[in-house]
């Protein structure tokens, strides 16, 4: 009788400490962190020079328009690379893009930058696959939803080319505006996490080539992990194979780390590390982020300095590409006008290769399918490097040509030499003075923090006799 009486007790007692351990937990996790520090970070009291602002936006949608935009079409270049800049995307805010597994935090993040949490707005979060939708968080005079195919038929926003993906995806995609100090700055993007025992065609809709859509136009890239999931399938692979190339904009973090004690979080970190390491094959690494991005405080007997520093270091960063945004922009720009450039003069190239090896008995299939099967046979990119101010890095894969002329035939284009007029000048004069003077001395007023001139016969050559230095004299 005493032995069951002491085992009762013993059992009360374990319940007792069970439930006083639950009730301390609901109350840690109840406590709300101070928010003050992002306000501070971020700066969001302070008012911008918009006028500053819209002024070099006009005027580098000016030299767009009218220094890159026309070889662009003349040579149709974005049958070659898929990517036509849209007025849209010119004035569009900077893109900060969320990608990851499944449950590892990237809404709850989102939601705790923006201070969204117990509000009716708060992005769904769960323990759970819980986002199923492309999610783009962006400013708007009130709050409301905005559906895929509203926002890839406005064509004041960067999204229309989105209709590439079909009406399936459109179903996937919804935007969210709200008056947000943060949002007027920049755009948030919460991506459907990555579940690696799902195929890309249980989807509905492409999904390598959705997220290399937007890896493509963000400015900075959040990869976030779980410390306690870190396994790397195959999907994840493929997602590291989209972002070379983009490593600069890469971040990534390590979410939710006050669930491990300090010691086990380091063997996490190496883990990580090991993990990612095949897929970054890079001289440096990408910054990593170690904390926990959630409104509530962080697990008791962990390192909380350490979280908080983290944070307000990634706090910084974001800042970096917010007061950066204008001339990433430009330098985006100038970036797509030497690929342009580059483009018209392989070309021009191909055109008169074809024009010099036609004879009155040749067959033209014939002839310009030796050219393109073999284009170093006739120097067709070796002549560009020896000839311009080209860096064979920037030399595009010459594989690419065969289908850009199998859907265009040659006969299409003209030469550079005769892409010219009066009152417009040369295509190939105004994308390089695009290139090498527009731009740069666009960059410089902004550095200088001088508001840039919109004088009406800039980067047109109106008035001028147009020149061009590979006409034959």
């Amino acid at each position: 009788m005493k032995g069951t009486v002491s085992i009762c007790c013993f059992i009360s007692l374990l319940l007792l400490q069970a439930t006083a351990e639950q009730e301390e937990e609901e109350d840690f996790i109840s406590t709300l962190r101070d928010r003050s520090h992002i306000d501070e970070t971020l700066r969001l009291a302070t008012d911008e020079k918009a006028a500053d602002y819209a002024a070099a936006i006009q005027k580098l949608r000016k030299i767009y328009h009218t220094s890159i935009k026309p070889m662009e079409q003349a040579y149709k270049y974005n049958e070659l690379r898929q990517h036509e800049i849209s007025d849209g995307e010119i004035t569009s805010k900077p893109m900060v893009l969320f990608l990851g597994p499944w449950s590892v935090g990237k809404s709850s993040m989102i939601n705790y930058l923006l201070g969204l949490n117990d509000s009716p707005y708060q992005l769904y979060t769960g323990a759970e696959p819980t986002t199923s939708e492309f999610t783009v968080i962006m400013h708007g005079e009130k709050i409301r939803s905005v559906e895929g195919i509203v926002m890839a038929a406005d064509s004041s926003r960067s999204f229309s080319p989105l209709e590439k993906f079909g009406q399936n995806f459109l179903e996937k995609l919804i935007g969210i505006e709200m008056p947000h100090k943060l949002l007027e700055r920049v755009t948030f993007v919460d991506t459907p996490g990555i579940i690696e025992n799902r195929k890309q065609q249980e989807r509905g809709y492409p999904f390598n080539d959705v997220c290399q859509w937007f890896i493509d136009r963000a400015d900075l890239i959040f990869v976030v992990f779980d410390p306690t999931k870190l396994d790397v399938g195959l999907e994840l692979e493929m997602l590291f194979r989209q972002l070379k190339g983009r490593e600069s904009q890469i971040r990534i973090i390590l979410n939710k780390a006050d669930n491990l004690a300090t010691q086990d979080l380091m063997r996490v970190y190496g883990a990580l590390f090991w993990s990612l390491a095949p897929l970054i094959n890079v001289t440096e690494p990408p910054r990593v982020y170690v904390s926990s991005f959630w409104p509530y405080d962080y697990a008791p007997d962990t390192s909380r300095e350490l979280f908080k520093r983290e944070e307000i270091s990634l706090l910084e960063d974001l800042n970096q590409v917010i007061e950066n945004r204008m001339e990433n922009k430009i330098a985006f720009i100038r970036q797509h006008g030497i690929r342009v450039r580059i483009h018209g003069l392989l070309v021009d190239r191909y055109v008169q290769t074809f024009k010099e090896k036609m004879s009155f008995f040749s067959d033209p299939e014939l002839v310009f399918k030796e050219i393109v099967d073999d284009p170093d046979k006739f120097y067709i990119f070796k002549s560009i490097l020896a000839k311009t101010n080209v860096s064979k890095f920037d030399l595009p894969n010459r594989d690419a040509y065969r289908d850009f002329f199998g859907i265009n035939p040659i006969a299409n284009f003209k030469p550079l030499s005769t892409q010219c007029s009066y009152m417009g000048g040369c295509l190939l004069d105004k994308i390089e003075k695009a290139i090498t003077t527009e731009l740069p001395a666009l960059l410089s007023s902004i550095n200088s923090g001088k508001q840039p001139g919109l004088s009406s016969c800039e980067a047109t050559g109106c008035g001028e006799k147009p020149k061009n230095r590979y006409r034959k004299n």
